[in-house]
């Protein structure tokens, strides 16, 4: 009986080495098992404009131009950076074509701030355009390799490389990839009745309505 488990004992320390061997250690090279460092997110800034025919104020915009104009401004408010710029034909209407523009733009909430305006002799149309940024991150497609042959205990080419895909592909606004948005101002009348109902030792929480109060008693059951 001593002799076999000694003899059993041998086998498994063997069949542990055998198994070690299998799995060289990850050496350093190549992709790692981070797949946004195998395949990181690029954002660049880039220029965006439109251009639309106009001719008085009193006429204003056609309505297909009108609603291209109200998209791309939604689209500067949502993902601009800096201000955003109008640039007029040269001549005897610029200055009422870029007050018209202007009021547009701040009735939709631009600020009166962030508004530039200038005027070219290149055509005859109003151009107005921002800067926004754009992500990206490096095409997929490496299979130069066998994914068959794991010897050396490496990552593949293409880890992470779709999820990054998808990421800059989805993300609302790239800005948030490099620095993080400021926090909005504190509501102080808010705070202020809450701190007094809490000095008053009443339920600081807000009011619920009946159909709030009945999703979260749904939700507890």
């Amino acid at each position: 009986m001593t002799n076999l488990k000694i003899v059993l004992r041998s086998v498994s320390v063997v069949a542990v080495m055998l198994a070690a061997s299998c799995a060289a250690p990850y050496d350093g090279e190549g992709p790692t098992s981070d797949g946004a460092a195998n395949h990181p997110i690029a954002v660049e800034p880039h220029f965006t404009s439109i251009k639309l025919s106009f001719s008085v104020p009193e006429a204003g915009l056609l309505p297909d131009d009108s609603a291209r104009l109200d998209s791309f401004v939604a689209g500067y408010l949502s993902r601009g950076s800096g201000s955003i710029s109008i640039s007029a034909p040269a001549g005897r209407d610029a200055n009422a074509t870029l007050e018209y523009f202007g009021a547009r733009l701040f009735s939709m909430g631009v600020p009166r701030s962030r508004i530039l305006v200038g005027t070219h002799d290149r055509g005859s149309q109003v151009e107005i355009g921002f800067i926004a940024y754009a992500a990206h991150a490096d095409a997929c497609g490496d299979w130069n390799e066998d994914l068959a042959s794991t010897a050396g205990n490496r990552t593949a080419q293409n880890f992470g490389c779709a999820t990054q895909q998808n990421i800059a592909a989805q993300i609302a606004d790239p800005r948030d990839l490099v620095e993080m948005r400021g926090s909005d101002a504190a509501d102080a009348a808010r705070r202020a009745v809450v701190l007094d109902n809490y000095e008053k030792g009443k339920v600081t929480a807000a009011d619920k309505t009946r159909d709030q109060s009945a999703a979260v008693s749904d939700v507890n059951k």
